[in-house]
């Protein structure tokens, strides 16, 4: 009979919504040898078999929104962050080796593959309870099989191809180098996770209980299946990875990892899979609704300028009676609980490890009058891609590209707007709030989303919690001027682009780091955004607009078919909700009508949307566009100007202190050395080298 080795480990700080909590709140598991037998047919034992599997989603390496101190995939071309160590610099820069930054190429990879064995096992044995019915048996196995596909999911965004691990004919009582495989290929692998979430799915519930709400669904199995199929049909993994990448990404045997031959079908493939998530009648964006009255922490609703079309209709159909702002923030900052959000499809919760959003937000806080690390920031072409509350591009957007490759049409050659907003101005700008006074008029009549996401010069946080008799401060304008208390020093504490971030903070947030280093208990709790219906519908209008064929693709339980084609009509259906949700104006129609004006549009509406949401360094990276886009000098607003040099400080200028590189090594993660000489089978990623 196998035994297996448990080993005790103490977790007790791991908190996880839904259901595992009680198996995690003492030390973890036995301490002496135990059968299969003995776990798997005692109901509490293999509960926390299960509790176990979903641990490893509380690791700071495995996050996919995570602040500064884990693996930063949150930083590409949109945010930073400062440091006093250099690292951002490092990770910029390429200057990390085959360890990661601090060790965490290897981390990664080890932890996404224990997550892998412990889901194995339990799939393996879990059918010798006979406490569990059988539909209970059914679930728990769609809960190990959705949360493999999660572990292989993140190996495939980070590493590549990676090996597949055989479901049957392996003794799951080695450790994985015993049991090491080649590389699939990313088709392999994306098929394999597309089979894998159907299964799931077949046995997943529609929802979750309040107190299971960090658990999958049917929903969140489809969900992760169109992202897996999008990531497949892209052009990284679909035939036009750049030469050199694909010439490198081969195993021992000469096979190709990544595609060498384009398939279109593939993009229907992933629209049909989004397709599905939508047709399950679960999900729709979240919004708050239209309000008359407010204050400087929640304003009356700003209306969107009139469009004749969305502003004449009611939510779904238009904005007349939401607060496109509001709709926003919200979803973020923790306004809305996780079993109160029907855009939320699948979060771990506030299973987000030490390096969650919480501490994301501390980094974004003020330092003086929020008390926080005031390090994160956010690039000029960030601020920049957010658009005019008509819909049309700032004035100067990109001008800093202009005749740069890849940056056709995507660049406004119009003057920057100048000037500040002085007191008698403000009744023409609402969208600035009762302390919008010298504010740059080039954040002035800007989309909701920017309000909710930009910290740009002279914005008002508000800091509700704050202590009045400790002389803190609420609702205070915030500058980062030279001399600024949040404005250049010689400290680490100040954006080097003179752009902060909003995006997750909510109007009661203050802490007190300089006292007590990550204090959160002024903040309000986050939710992990993992997957949202946003996303879904967002992958819908890509994958659709590739398509030059029409494709009749069965639906993920055989139940229908779907027909696939460049529909505009379909198409709309994917972006409008979007828009209207953002208080924008449709695309026109000869956005609509060519694919390459569309997928640019596209690509924006991602980059806002899901703004440090960890989606935009794996993006840059599936669309081929990381070289063009990542090699670009970072700009920023001039954070050595003082305010008698308001007008200067305002002139987008390089920022020298956050370099900007692109190499062949930087498409894909590094093998750590001890993977690669553990498993002979395993080839190295592209750029990087092999152990001697």
């Amino acid at each position: 009979m196998k035994k297996i080795a448990i080993i005790s480990i103490l977790i007790a700080s791991v908190v996880i919504i839904g259901g595992c909590k009680k198996y995690l709140d003492s030390d973890y598991l036995f301490d002496e040898r135990m059968t299969t037998t003995d776990v798997f047919t005692n109901t509490d034992y293999a509960n926390r078999w299960l509790a176990r599997a979903y641990s490893f989603l509380s690791s700071n390496h495995l996050q996919d929104v995570s602040s500064k101190k884990a693996v930063p995939f949150n930083f590409a071309d949109d945010m930073f962050y400062g440091d006093e160590n250099d690292e951002y610099k490092r990770w910029k820069n390429g200057q990390y080796t085959e360890n990661g930054l601090d060790g965490e190429s290897k981390t990664i990879w080890v932890l996404a593959y224990q997550g892998i064995r412990q889901a194995s096992i339990f799939l393996n044995n879990i059918d010798i309870n006979k406490e569990f019915n059988a539909a209970e048996i059914a679930n728990l196995k769609a809960q190990a099989r959705f949360l493999r596909a999660y572990y292989y999911w993140i190996l495939l965004r980070t590493y590549g191809p990676v090996p597949i691990v055989p479901d049957e004919g392996i003794d799951y009582t080695k450790e994985y180098d015993e049991i090491a495989q080649p590389r699939n290929s990313y088709e392999e692998c994306a098929t394999y996770l597309s089979n894998e979430l159907v299964e799931a799915a077949k046995a997943l519930p529609l929802q979750q209980g309040i107190q299971e709400i960090a658990r999958p669904t049917r929903g969140a199995a489809l969900a992760l299946r169109a992202k897996v199929l999008l990531y497949a049909a892209s052009p990284l993994a679909n035939g036009k990875a750049p030469a050199e990448v694909a010439a490198a990404m081969v195993d021992k045997e000469g096979k190709p990892l990544l595609s060498p031959t384009y398939d279109e079908s593939r993009w229907a493939k992933a629209a049909a899979a989004a397709k599905d998530v939508m047709d399950l009648g679960q999900y729709q964006l979240y919004v708050a609704y239209k309000k008359e009255t407010g204050d400087a922490a929640y304003p009356v609703t700003v209306t969107p300028p009139a469009d004749n079309n969305f502003s004449n209709n009611n939510w779904p159909g238009g904005w007349r009676n939401i607060d496109p702002f509001e709709s926003y923030r919200a979803l973020f900052n923790g306004t809305v609980p996780a079993y109160q959000n029907p855009e939320l499809i699948f979060t771990r919760g506030q299973n987000q490890g030490g390096e969650g959003i919480n501490v994301m937000v501390l980094h974004q806080l003020p330092r003086l009058e929020g008390k926080g690390y005031n390090s994160h920031g956010m690039t000029q072409k960030q601020i920049d891609a957010y658009y005019m509350n008509d819909g049309s591009d700032i004035p100067g957007m990109n001008d800093m590209y202009a005749g740069r490759q890849g940056y056709q049409d995507r660049y406004n050659t119009q003057k920057r707007t100048t000037g500040f907003v002085k007191a008698a101005e403000l009744t023409n700008y609402p969208e600035l709030g009762p302390l919008g006074v010298d504010v740059s008029k080039q954040f002035a009549k800007r989309e909701p989303r920017f309000y909710a996401s930009v910290s740009y010069n002279g914005a008002t946080w508000n800091f509700l919690n704050a202590d009045i008799t400790r002389d803190e401060k609420r609702n205070v304008q915030i500058f980062y001027y030279r001399g600024d208390p949040n404005g250049y020093k010689n400290t680490t504490y100040w954006t080097r682009t003179g752009i902060g971030i909003k995006k997750y903070v909510h109007p009661d947030d203050i802490s007190n780091v300089t006292v007590t280093p990550y204090d959160q208990s002024r903040m309000k709790q986050k939710v992990d955004p993992a997957i949202r219906y946003a996303e879904i519908l967002l992958i819908y209008a890509e994958a659709l607009n590739e398509l030059n064929g029409s494709y009749n693709i069965p639906s993920w339980d055989g139940s229908k078919t779907h027909a696939i084609s460049r529909n505009v009509g379909e198409m709309k259906q994917g972006i409008q909700p979007i828009r209207i949700r953002a208080g924008l104006a449709d695309y026109t129609n000869d956005v609509y009508a060519d694919q390459r004006k569309f997928r640019i549009k596209l690509k924006r509406e991602r980059q806002i949307e899901l703004f440090a949401e960890g989606h935009r360094y794996f993006d840059l990276r599936r669309w081929t566009d990381a070289p063009a886009e990542e090699s670009a000098p970072v700009y920023g607003y001039n954070s050595y100007a003082t305010k008698a040099q308001a007008d200067l400080f305002h002139t987008p200028v390089e920022t020298p202190s956050l370099p900007s590189i692109f190499t062949l090594k930087m498409w894909f993660w590094p093998i750590h050395f001890d993977e690669l000489k553990r498993n002979k089978y395993l080839t190295q990623n592209p750029g990087w080298t092999n152990p001697e």
